[in-house]
């Protein structure tokens, strides 16, 4: 989608992001709570070279600090400051990521919060975030509305293939961003129940086709041009 991610270089979701980033074909900024020269965690050098290759690698201590715990909620205001929106995956009720998303606030920045279970440790500073206004992340289409980005990257997406199964292609025709009823489908299409059923649920699974409720069928934005089988 053209994002860069920032992070802290840090074990776990840090560097999570970061290599998430890069496999993908994206790029990444790492912020040090060190000097350049006193990488820290250092089993993540490797990443950091890639990261700097097509990102960055920055640090606002001179060369020689180490990575002392005071130097963190500093670099942790850099993150927030060098990021259009803030998304706190997991953290614990004393983690530095909420920090992050406390600077982040005070900066203007929109922060989410991936609500977890109310019985994990790991989740209960999310949804102390979520509880005091930060919004739930559940899709990467709440980031990308957040970032102006959903209508461009809809523009650019191309359309799924149609399928190549005859009676699914005939039921995906009859198919249109209005709800349509199983019903009317069924008289529409003149399938017998069972194979409808099944290409309705194949339609679905492709990303095709979409059950709306009260058994109400909807085709989706994705798919290729309306193909009828007579």
């Amino acid at each position: 989608h053209g994002i860069v991610v920032v992070s802290g270089l840090a074990r776990g979701v840090d560097g999570i992001a970061h290599q998430a980033a890069l496999e993908a074909g994206g790029r990444s900024i790492a912020v040090l709570g060190s000097g350049l020269d006193q990488l820290y965690p250092p089993e993540h050098r490797a990443l950091a070279a890639r990261i700097a290759a097509s990102g960055a690698v920055v640090s606002d201590y001179s060369l020689g600090t180490r990575p002392d715990a005071a130097n963190f909620p500093p670099r942790n205001r850099i993150i927030s400051g060098l990021a259009a929106v803030i998304v706190i995956v997991e953290a614990g009720e004393g983690s530095g990521a909420l920090i992050t998303a406390d600077f982040g606030a005070e900066q203007g920045r929109e922060v989410f919060a991936v609500p977890g279970s109310i019985y994990s440790r790991s989740s209960r500073g999310c949804l102390k975030l979520i509880e005091n206004g930060a919004r739930p992340l559940v899709e990467i289409g709440d980031v990308l509305e957040a970032l102006n980005l959903e209508a461009v990257v809809q523009a650019e997406q191309p359309p799924l293939p149609l399928p190549a199964d005859v009676t699914e292609r005939s039921v995906l025709a009859c198919l249109s961003a209005d709800p349509l009823h199983v019903d009317e489908l069924y008289a529409r299409s003149g399938l017998p129940v069972a194979r409808l059923t099944a290409a309705l649920a194949m339609l679905e699974l492709k990303g095709l086709a979409r059950q709306v409720g009260g058994m109400n069928y909807v085709r989706l934005k994705e798919a290729g041009v309306p193909y009828r089988v007579d």
